[in-house]
């Protein structure tokens, strides 16, 4: 079965159009869900309108209200809808190109699909995708989804092209309240070394293959143990370690590699030992400078 277009129009660049249909990109079909139901009869609960004064009423008597005071509502039906027509209705309509790396990740939304509708569609859509694709940028256009007219992003993607919403610059927070409290001193650059090396040490190169939702996995897991009438595994709780300080987890962190086998231990190793006391001194003057060093001591190791 062919997917549903969820928005179906033109994509048009000066007087370059060609008909396209939008498709979501994402489907939450295979989440894990469950429904409410009643503790005693374990029957499913409906969810029916209510009417303070008339009770339970039908969904086909239901219309769209708009407050505009205080309880106060003006009836908006299908005819005043359709009466809003603006040019995005039925067109994406490119109205610029932007650096990819311009467009912050906190303003992009959902993503979609966009593919031509029909053949006679193909050679447009192919010079208009290409050409974005060679000059690396990205357009962007409106279009009206779900009574609201979306700004987003539009790439080249394989064969077809990929278009992301925007969110509305007024639902995105400022960062100040949330970061202005938050010192702006630059770390010890010992300390930033051994972090550095632990981020190298963990560079590999995304899959997302490699992320499932565990938390998923685990609930179906218990919902199969339930079907055969067993109780559910209860899993422990992760244990957590006792870190000191920043030092000691990094130092840990790095220390993940196998130990060597220790060396016999020299003269020239015994007379260095006042040195070694003075290493611990420094150590307790500044612990948590100390444990990256042993970290990434024993990670050399």
């Amino acid at each position: 079965m062919a997917p549903r277009a969820s928005w179906k129009g033109y994509l048009k660049l000066s007087l370059v159009s060609c008909p396209v249909r939008l498709y979501p990109a994402t489907s939450a079909s295979e989440r894990i869900s469950f429904n409410q139901l009643h503790k005693d009869t374990h029957n499913r609960i409906n969810m029916k309108p209510v009417d303070p004064e008339l009770g339970l009423v039908e969904r086909s008597d239901l219309v769209k209200g708009y407050e505009y005071e205080d309880k106060q509502y003006i009836i908006i039906d299908d005819a005043d809808l359709e009466a809003v027509r603006i040019e995005s209705n039925h067109t994406m309509n490119i109205e610029a190109f932007v650096d990819e790396r311009s467009v912050d990740v906190i303003y992009q939304d959902a993503p979609y699909y966009l593919a031509p509708d029909g053949a006679m569609a193909e050679e447009t859509f192919a010079v208009l995708r290409e050409a974005m694709r060679k000059s690396g940028k990205l357009a962007i256009a409106r279009l009206v989804l779900s009574s609201r007219e979306r700004v987003v992003t539009i790439g080249a993607r394989e064969n077809g092209m990929f278009v992301c919403t925007l969110r509305n610059p007024n639902e995105v927070r400022g960062t100040a309240e949330y970061f202005g409290n938050i010192p702006a001193g630059k770390p010890e650059p010992e300390m930033l070394q051994l972090a550095e090396a632990l981020i190298k040490q963990k560079e590999t190169t995304f899959d997302p293959k490699n992320y499932e939702d565990r938390y998923e996995i685990a609930l179906m897991a218990m919902i199969r143990e339930k079907l055969k009438g067993h109780k559910p595994i209860i899993a422990a709780a992760p244990e957590r370690g006792n870190v000191i300080n920043l030092m000691d987890a990094l130092k840990a962190s790095l220390s993940q590699s196998a130990k060597p086998p220790a060396k016999s231990k020299s003269k020239a190793d015994e007379g260095a030992k006042p040195a070694a006391k003075g290493k611990a001194a420094a150590a307790k003057e500044n612990p948590l400078k100390a444990n990256l060093l042993k970290a990434v001591g024993k990670s050399k190791g």
